[in-house]
C-alpha cells in the first residue's frame, strides 16, 4: 500500500476535540454486523484497537460485552474517557500503541479495528493478537470512506485539502474490500468479507467538522494555514450544499480468526 501521506508526520491529538464531536457517524448497520458476527455479545470480553474516540466500545456497549479500547494518542483516550463517563459506561480506555499491547495471554474473546488498520506495523501487532486471542477469537477489520468521484460535496472538500495540504494521500476512495496483507494472512485466516454503500446525513456543520477532523486537516495543518482552511471551507458549502444533505459512503469488513498452527496452544 502507498506510504501515508508520503512520510509527512500528523497527530490525531491535535483534532480530538473536533473527533469527539463530529466523528461518531458510523450507521447501526455497522454495529448490527458485527452482532450477527457474534462480536459483542454480553459476557465477552472485546478490545478495540485504534480506538481513537472509543466510538465502536461506547457504540456497542448496550449489547452487553466488556469493552477495552485502546489508542497511541493520549488526547484522543482523555476524550474517549470523557464520553464514556458522560454516558455512564464502564469502558478500560488506554494509551498504548496496539503494536505493544502487553494483555495477558488469551484476554480477548475478539479483536475491533475500526478506521485504523492501514497505520499499524503488521509484523508486530499480529503475534501480539497471537497471544491475547483466545482459541477461538475474532479479529474484525473494519473502514468506512466517501465516494469523491460520486458525490459532488466529499469532492469539492476533498480539493480544497488537497490544495492546503497536497501530501495528504486519503483522497480518491473508491469502493473496496479491506486490505490485508501476506504478514496478516500469514497469522489469520479470512472468515468473511463484506461490503455495503450507505448515505451519511450532515449538515453544513457537522460536515465541516468531520472534515476538519480528518488526518489531512486537524491532525495535520496548524495556525494560520487551518484557519484559512476553515474559512474557504465553510464558504464552499455555503454555496454548494444545502443546509441538510448526505454523503455516499462506502463500509466494508473482513472477519479473521487465527490459523490453528499459529495460537501456540
Amino acid at each position: 500500500m502507498h506510504q501515508i501521506d508520503h512520510g509527512n508526520a500528523f497527530d490525531w491529538g491535535r483534532t480530538s476535540q473536533d473527533y469527539a464531536k463530529y466523528r461518531d457517524i458510523y450507521p447501526e448497520l455497522l454495529y448490527q454486523k458485527l452482532l450477527e458476527k457474534q462480536i459483542g455479545l454480553p459476557g465477552q470480553k472485546i478490545l478495540d484497537i485504534g480506538t481513537g474516540t472509543g466510538v465502536i466500545p461506547r457504540n456497542m456497549y448496550r449489547f452487553g460485552a466488556d469493552w477495552t479500547g485502546t489508542d497511541a494518542s493520549a488526547n484522543q483516550i482523555a476524550q474517549a474517557k470523557l464520553l464514556a463517563e458522560q454516558q455512564n459506561m464502564q469502558i478500560d480506555f488506554r494509551t498504548v500503541p496496539a503494536e505493544e499491547l502487553d494483555f495477558p495471554e488469551h484476554s480477548f474473546d475478539a479483536v475491533t479495528a475500526c478506521q485504523c488498520f492501514w497505520y499499524f506495523r503488521t509484523e508486530l501487532l499480529m503475534p501480539v493478537l497471537q497471544k491475547i486471542l483466545r482459541p477461538d477469537g475474532k479479529l474484525c477489520i473494519l473502514q468506512m470512506m466517501w465516494l469523491p468521484f460520486e458525490d459532488k460535496i466529499a469532492q469539492a472538500s476533498e480539493n480544497l485539502v488537497l490544495q492546503y495540504n497536497p501530501a495528504w494521500t486519503g483522497a480518491g476512495e473508491t469502493r473496496h474490500s479491506v486490505y490485508l496483507d501476506d504478514t496478516v494472512l500469514q497469522f489469520a485466516e479470512l472468515v468473511s468479507q463484506e461490503s455495503f454503500d450507505i448515505q451519511i446525513p450532515f449538515t453544513r456543520e457537522t460536515w465541516h467538522g468531520r472534515m476538519k477532523a480528518c488526518r489531512g486537516v486537524g491532525a495535520s495543518l496548524t495556525g494560520g494555514t487551518l484557519a484559512a482552511w476553515e474559512q474557504e471551507h465553510i464558504a464552499l458549502l455555503n454555496e454548494i450544499a444545502d443546509e441538510h444533505f448526505e454523503i455516499l459512503h462506502s463500509v466494508s469488513l473482513a472477519e479473521l480468526k487465527l490459523k490453528p498452527s499459529q495460537k501456540g496452544n
